[in-house]
């Protein structure tokens, strides 16, 4: 190993387009295909990788400002790296893409770094625990009940999860009905001992979300995430009860000082590494949360989100959401298995242990 650690040499970033089994909706949205951008960050002789779940947009932006801002600097200083990118992008507004660009380009530094110094990610950072929680998720509002009975038993009955989320709040809250039937189906699917779990994204009326509490605390839902608008924290907060279920909200978080405010309103932060910030801001998300004696659930990129949450004290579980699993076991090699209910990333391969499958990727390329 070279006695002096490489300076930043390269970022380059592609976005591939990798379409749906067929057309996936929840309550207030529908998509036929997700995309997904690569980072890689070249500091020979080594070579970090990292991603978001973000539209094409953001790739001249990491190849262009965030690129230059780091371009040169050494590669073990990736907080300074951070903050680098972050007063680079001032005029450009830093909630949404800016931060999804800037959280791909920091988790490949963190990668190339523990590459360097022959490292897992989760040691470099400092590892809290040695597993972490799963739950499988999915369960869009577009499935037929053959199709999503399907999901839940291979979540539960298959892999051994023993917690599960599904999609609610259909056409912006307007099919209550089907949603009740939709819970009390994946309750007898899954039986009493597995954990049930609802998102509305946000597509109830605080009148609706509250009229659902009793019903759902009947089935045995312990999680509500996104009862009303996450924008929406006296609603979040008049939602929360001592019965429960949970109020969960926070995937949409891209800045320190939006969980600051989110953060009175949940039981349970929600934070996506690939949109807050990266690892670097995940860390002091998780400080935050940790000061309000809150638990934090990781948003989906569920192979990246396990490197940051065995490092976490206070965390609650990862979403092995059902979109980024199929896409993540398609493009990486080294992607983790969440059979058992908890994953362990591992302590003897250097960086986050996945590497990117070109050829595959080359055929989804936007």
């Amino acid at each position: 190993m070279p006695t002096r650690p490489p300076d930043v040499a390269r970022i380059g970033a592609r976005a591939y387009r990798v379409p749906t089994p067929r057309p996936e909706a929840d309550g207030t949205l529908l998509w036929p295909d997700t995309t997904i951008v690569v980072v890689q960050v070249e500091a020979d002789p080594v070579r970090g990788l990292g991603w978001t779940y973000a539209d094409a947009a953001v790739v001249p932006l990491i190849e262009g400002v965030l690129a230059e801002a780091i371009a040169g600097r050494p590669l073990l200083d990736v907080p300074a790296c951070w903050a680098a990118m972050q007063h680079a992008t001032r005029n450009l507004g830093r909630p949404g893409l800016v931060s999804c660009a800037l959280s791909a380009v920091d988790i490949a530094l963190w990668d190339a770094s523990a590459r360097w110094l022959e490292l897992p990610v989760s040691r470099l950072l400092g590892r809290a625990h040695r597993a972490v929680d799963v739950y499988g998720s999915g369960g869009f509002t577009t499935l037929t009940s053959e199709e999503s009975t399907r999901q839940l038993a291979h979540w539960v009955h298959e892999l051994d999860i023993p917690r599960v989320k599904i999609k609610i709040a259909e056409s912006w809250g307007n099919r209550v009905e089907r949603d009740l039937e939709r819970i009390a189906h994946a309750r007898e699917i899954i039986g009493e001992d597995a954990a049930l779990y609802v998102d509305a994204n946000g597509g109830y009326s605080i009148g609706q979300a509250g009229r659902l509490l009793e019903s759902l605390r009947d089935a045995d839902v312990t999680w509500f995430e996104e009862p009303v608008s996450s924008d929406d924290l006296a609603g979040l907060a008049s939602l929360r009860a001592p019965g429960g279920p949970d109020i969960a909200a926070g995937e949409y978080g891209y800045d320190l000082p939006y969980f600051a405010r989110l953060l009175p309103a949940v039981d349970c932060l929600q934070v996506d590494v690939t949109r807050c910030g990266g690892y670097t801001e995940w860390r002091r998300v998780a400080a935050l949360a940790a000061a309000a004696n809150r638990d934090v659930s990781a948003h989906c990129a569920p192979n990246l989100s396990a490197h940051a949450a065995v490092t976490t004290p206070n965390f609650r579980h990862i979403e092995w959401f059902a979109d980024h699993d199929r896409i993540e076991s398609l493009f990486f090699d080294g992607c983790l298995d969440p059979t058992g209910g908890t994953v362990t990333p591992s302590m003897s391969v250097p960086g986050h242990g996945l590497s990117l499958r070109s050829d595959v990727a080359a055929d989804y390329a936007v």
